[in-house]
């Protein structure tokens, strides 16, 4: 049966099905050149095909999935150079989010990065591989609002989920999961505590360790 939203919550059933397909790409439950089908997706996750089809197509745009005329919708391969030339747009957005953040949060919105880091920090200690790419996509869509940059935030969106499929295909062998967690949390806390110039330098030790660890991939 599909799932029903009720009227006071904001996620719609396009949002839902973008997220649930999404966790099934990054985390390689749905690998690179799998065939995909509107009704079986519809059928697995209980949603309605309009919702998966209208998934589907934004999935398209962040270079998840291919849609090819007359032959079917495919989970997009993993690609080495594109994951480095992405990491280069990464490291100039992330820091001027991170910064924006820090200084346009709402009282809200830094209780959630306090409550992400000590998440954050949980999946550290637990190596919890699961729970840290979940918290990491509220981490990425909390900071796209805080920053209240629309632009960067759109340019952001395209790299995030091709980011975290990179990171957990080879996180087993190149990685270090407790560190890439702590990481993040630093962030999450300078946001936290309304510190653009650590939020910064956080970010930036963020995409030094990525940039580190994708190297390791590429000559591994």
């Amino acid at each position: 049966m599909a799932e029903s939203i009720g009227a006071d919550d904001p996620e719609t059933l396009t949002d839902r099905a973008y997220r649930m397909v999404e966790e099934l790409i990054v985390t390689l439950a749905l690998p690179p050149e799998t065939i995909l089908s509107e009704q079986s997706l519809a059928a697995r996750l209980g949603i309605g095909r309009t919702p998966i089809r209208e998934a589907l197509q934004r999935l398209a745009r962040d270079g998840l999935v291919v849609i090819l005329p007359r032959r079917g919708i495919l989970v997009s391969q993993i690609n080495l150079k594109t994951q480095m030339r992405l990491l280069e747009v990464r490291r100039e957005l992330e820091r001027l989010m991170a910064k924006g953040a820090a200084e346009r949060a709402t009282p809200e919105e830094t209780a959630h990065f306090a409550a992400i880091a000590r998440d954050m920090r949980r999946a550290s200690d637990e190596s919890d591989d699961i729970t840290f790419m979940r918290l990491d996509r509220q981490f990425n869509e909390l900071v796209s609002a805080a920053a209240r940059n629309e632009f960067a935030s759109r340019a952001m969106g395209l790299m995030h989920g091709l980011s975290r499929r990179f990171w957990y295909q080879h996180y087993r062998e190149s990685g270090d999961l407790p560190l890439s967690a702590r990481l993040h949390a630093e962030v999450a806390e300078a946001i936290a505590t309304r510190n653009p110039d650590a939020a910064g330098k956080a970010s930036d030790r963020l995409i030094d360790y990525i940039e580190s660890f994708t190297r390791k991939t590429i000559a591994a």
